[in-house]
């Protein structure tokens, strides 16, 4: 784990510090980070849904074929660099209202950066339950919110109360972005790659 990633969950005010100064000395240097841990939810789900499964019934587990679960978990990686990459481009866009002026790539840096606790609790993905899966989300929700609110102000370069505001306001947009993407992941995965389940009797 780099010195940043560890910084973010030690001392992160320093944190977001050094990275402002290493993207903007190095344009891009966020994406080794977003390209490597985009790959952990992605891994993580493929092992837990084709050698552990789930139980969805007693004495039953239900696992995905290898080539449904490499289609899941691809559409995954793929929504993920999306999804970072689009609200990159909303918090540019957002930024003139707020008197900041990043540059794209340093938006999209930021929200690397911001979702690195999502790509951490994609390690749940290993052992795939509903309840591990809420928990685990939960606290990693809670964590990048935390993130977004110390980090905005320093890594924009912002006034407090500025800075506040205008992470309000990309909380709720990323919330709004978040929903619409995985209801449109959900829906493309049930009714164009028709997934393959493979259900077995245990006990």
């Amino acid at each position: 784990m780099s010195a940043p990633i560890i910084k973010l969950f030690t001392q992160p005010n320093f944190a977001w510090t050094d990275i402002r100064h290493e993207e903007e000395e190095h344009p891009r240097h966020y994406l080794a980070h977003l390209v490597l841990l985009a790959l952990i939810p992605a891994i993580c789900l493929f092992i837990g849904t084709t050698y552990v499964g789930w139980s969805l019934a007693e004495n039953e587990v239900v696992k995905l074929s290898p080539s449904s679960a490499l289609q899941l978990c691809g559409l995954l990686y793929l929504t993920i660099l999306a999804g970072v990459a689009l609200m990159g481009l909303f918090i540019r866009w957002m930024s003139r209202t707020f008197d900041a002026r990043p540059t794209v790539n340093q938006c999209i840096g930021f929200v690397a950066y911001t979702a690195t606790p999502f790509f951490i609790a994609g390690f749940a993905g290993l052992y795939p339950n509903l309840w591990l899966a809420v928990i685990v989300l939960a606290a990693a929700c809670a964590y990048a919110t935390f993130l977004l609110f110390v980090g905005l102000p320093t890594f924009m370069h912002e006034r407090k109360e500025q800075g506040l505001l205008y992470a309000a306001s990309v909380w709720g947009l990323g919330l709004l972005v978040l929903v619409t993407i995985l209801v449109e992941m959900i829906l493309l995965w049930t009714n164009v790659l028709a997934p393959e389940y493979l259900r077995a009797t245990v006990g």
